[in-house]
């Protein structure tokens, strides 16, 4: 899909980071075959439905994953916290946010959102989410009570193009989706 929307955040500085992310040398989206071809129909569905997919993040290689652990260690470095962590402790996004090991690193996992292109003028626009991508908060949990209606049906509407595909979803963040594939090893290879 070379012209799927992409806004690779952890290539440059508009992240939770607050700074490029170790092995994002470049703004590109990589998958293994099945889930790029997955994602693919997903497009091309939603396209059919007047929408479109923006990319945030696809493979993610294991030294990024090590560079956001070392961040959430550093509690002296709280620059980004008005923007994406509010309402927690630093200490308390350890674990459910930001794990360890991640399945983007395996190449079958992304974060994404959707696009509304139904206007006059053919211009897409993000869909109110009711959050952005990388809020760490129970706002973000796909199935939150606590926002709208309209949020809520936008949620929605990726979730079952996601999911009648062979996405799953990870239920704590409406934007994070896995292929329901095997299980390839992790991988370290930089972004160029």
């Amino acid at each position: 899909m070379p012209d799927i929307s992409q806004q690779i955040r952890y290539a440059g500085s508009e992240n939770f980071v607050g700074v490029p992310v170790e092995g994002y040398n470049a703004a590109r989206c990589y998958l293994r075959e099945p889930a790029a071809q997955a994602l693919q129909r997903v497009e091309q569905s939603l396209r059919r439905e007047g929408f479109r997919l923006r990319v945030f993040d696809c493979y993610r290689p294991a030294r990024a994953v090590r560079h956001f652990v070392r961040w959430a260690a550093d509690l002296q470095d709280q620059r980004t916290k008005t923007r994406y962590y509010p309402n927690l402790d630093k200490t308390q996004l350890l674990g459910d946010y930001i794990a360890p090991v991640s399945g983007h690193s395996r190449g079958a996992t992304l974060d994404l959102t959707l696009l509304d292109c139904r206007g006059a003028d053919n211009r897409c626009l993000p869909l109110d989410m009711g959050t952005e991508f990388d809020f760490f908060d129970t706002l973000a949990n796909t199935d939150s009570p606590r926002i709208t209606q309209a949020q809520r049906d936008n949620r929605q509407r990726l979730l079952r193009a996601m999911t009648q595909q062979g996405f799953r979803n990870y239920p704590m963040e409406w934007w994070h989706y896995t292929l329901a594939s095997e299980d390839p090893p992790l991988y370290d290879i930089p972004i160029e």
